[in-house]
């Protein structure tokens, strides 16, 4: 076949990126991409370096809440230890396990997801991919 006639096409939709947030009453937070794999390691890193100065100026007062999934990284030790030194910031919801559908970003995500499934022309790269979800989650009313 001619290459003229021949067109590249990604077979279940060529790839994925990750990224992970928050959202409070007031507002949503930063859209993070994570360039590698969720892990304990890469977890903590979020929660201590973007997750936890955003609730410190919110809630100065510590009165806010984070509530987490059954994730294996949410329950690793080097978290856990990082959550006891810092208890009086913030209170940690327990989360029952096998309860998806009650976690509130679930619906978030689900949202952003069938609005970039909609998009004309779907996005062709994960750089493109990327700015699509940042545009359309700042597009969704939390």
């Amino acid at each position: 076949m001619h290459p003229t006639c021949m067109s590249t096409t990604l077979q279940a939709g060529g790839g994925s990126i990750m990224v992970w947030s928050l959202f409070s009453w007031h507002d949503l937070g930063p859209l993070i991409h994570v360039e590698q794999r969720l892990n304990s390691t890469t977890y903590l890193s979020i929660i201590a370096d973007q997750v936890h100065p955003i609730m410190s100026i919110a809630y100065p007062n510590g009165d806010s809440f984070l509530q987490q999934d059954n994730a294996p990284c949410h329950g690793a030790p080097i978290v856990q230890n990082w959550f006891q030194e810092h208890e009086g910031d913030f209170t940690l919801l327990r989360w029952p396990p096998q309860s998806l559908d009650l976690n509130p970003i679930e619906h978030l995500w689900d949202e952003v997801k069938r609005a970039i499934r909609q998009l004309v022309p779907q996005p062709s790269n994960m750089v493109s991919d990327s700015s699509h979800h940042l545009s359309t989650f700042r597009g969704v009313n939390a």
